[in-house]
């Protein structure tokens, strides 16, 4: 008996990942719920007590000690409880041994049953308080099957969650393929503990390198700062603590080997190491490597930094959609403002042209002296006209203006009146106007 209970305690505590002593307090406690029911008062405090060796169950009835029994359920009196423990004292809790009688099928149905439900309350706390130390830390898990907002990850006796926010764009993901993730938060579900990972997380990345770097798990190279865009490019400064270790080389390895396992783990996004500087221009100008600069101005009070590159390495300052000036920005927490050498000459002119034409507009004007009394007195000579005949004007044309003209219109107008006061029949406008026209050839020649 002994060896097959032992047996049965040590292979349910395996299988359940419990340590032995939770497996006799679950089995413990299920007897008791089981064996109330078969008392006749359920009123009554029941204590069972196994033996972990022989597997002998004893169930106990405990009762307090009295002078005057008032509840024979819950109270003893002094005789009685002298009886069973000589030392027994008024307010003391005496064990009184009692097997319940009939226990048949029924009640070890119904201890079986409450022993299942206790061992998978145990079960669901253990796992819950393992997981929720493990938040921070890198875990490896399996996928089972996809949704369209949330994956659901196989880990080693719980479930995880990635969310959609937490997954990363370019990433497809299928049953069966292993993933190592970041847990979030542990959540309590119904039947087990869920845990939330990400994929997306700047932190990913720095276990990533604890896990293929030695010189980071040991503290020797520190990751100062991280700026990710998950599934596209990361930029990670790096320093060291000890001299003559060089972090970089450190974080790509012997031909580059460390670097490229981070980067097949996460699918091919490309990471730039860069050396952490406590100078801010120093950091600015590493953070936006591979470009060249060729200036840098910072403004500490705004948080700000004007950046002056080659006209040609602008583009490459600015990175793709911005990409490489943006995730400098976050790595180091300054506002950058990129600049061509030429832009900012062409600045620089325009404003020393502003400059030099406020000076001559804030220049005090000159003061005129008071011209004297005596020189607005004395007389002055008249000018000397030159005694050269003018030269001959141009010969002005000869033009007729209206004012001349109308009055002897108006002559002949009178004159046809006075002759033609019957104008003939078929007397066309042509012909008046021929005569008119002809009146007034002769009155110009008369002239």
């Amino acid at each position: 008996m002994k060896t097959e209970f032992a047996a049965a305690i040590t292979q349910l505590s395996a299988e359940r990942n419990l340590p032995k002593e939770v497996v006799l307090a679950a089995l413990e406690s299920a007897l008791t719920s089981a064996y109330k029911r078969e008392l006749p008062t359920t009123k009554q405090d029941i204590l069972v007590k196994l033996d972990s060796a022989t597997g002998k169950v004893k169930v106990y009835i405990q009762k307090v000690v009295v002078e005057s029994v008032a509840d024979p359920n819950q109270e003893i009196s002094m005789d009685q409880a002298r009886n069973l423990q000589d030392t027994a004292q008024v307010g003391d809790i005496v064990e009184i041994e009692s097997l319940p009688k009939n226990t048949g099928r029924i009640t070890a149905q119904s201890a079986k049953q409450i022993i299942l439900q206790r061992l998978r309350e145990a079960e669901y706390h253990t796992t819950y308080g393992e997981f929720a130390g493990r938040e921070g830390e890198l875990v490896t898990g399996v996928v089972q099957f996809t949704e369209p907002k949330q994956i659901y990850i196989r880990l080693d006796r719980t479930e995880a969650i990635l969310p959609l926010r937490e997954q990363v764009q370019n990433e497809h993901y299928f049953k069966g393929q292993r993933l190592k993730l970041y847990p979030l938060e542990v959540v309590r579900g119904v039947k087990r503990p869920q845990m939330m990972v990400s994929r997306s997380h700047p932190n990913l990345l720095r276990r990533l390198f604890e896990l293929e770097i030695p010189e980071v798990h040991s503290g020797v190279v520190q990751l100062k700062a991280i700026a990710r865009e998950a599934g596209y490019r990361t930029k990670v400064a790096v320093s060291t603590t000890q001299e003559g270790v060089d972090p970089i080389g450190c974080c790509l390895g012997p031909r580059s080997i460390r670097l490229q396992s981070i980067i097949g783990e996460l699918n091919g996004e490309k990471i730039d190491v860069i050396q952490w500087h406590s100078n801010p221009e120093a950091f600015i100008s590493n953070a936006l490597s591979p470009a060249q600069v060729t200036s840098i101005k910072t403004d500490e009070t705004a948080k700000t930094a004007t950046v002056v590159v080659p006209d040609k390495q602008l583009s490459l300052a600015i990175g793709k959609e911005g990409q490489n000036a943006r995730l400098a920005a976050r790595l180091t927490g300054w506002r950058i403002d990129i600049k061509s050498v030429s832009a900012a000459e062409a600045e620089k002119a325009a404003t020393q042209g502003v400059t030099v034409t406020e000076e001559l507009i804030s220049t005090e004007p000159v003061a005129l002296e008071p011209i004297s009394d005596a020189v607005m007195e004395e007389p002055t000579e008249p000018l000397a006209v030159s005694e050269a005949s003018p030269q001959p004007l141009e010969e002005k044309l000869q033009l007729r203006f209206a004012e001349d003209i109308l009055p002897k219109l108006q002559k002949v107008k009178r004159h046809d009146a006075e002759e033609n006061k019957k104008p003939a029949k078929g007397k066309s406008k042509s012909k008046r106007y021929k005569k008119l026209v002809l009146h007034s050839e002769d009155d110009e020649d008369e002239e």
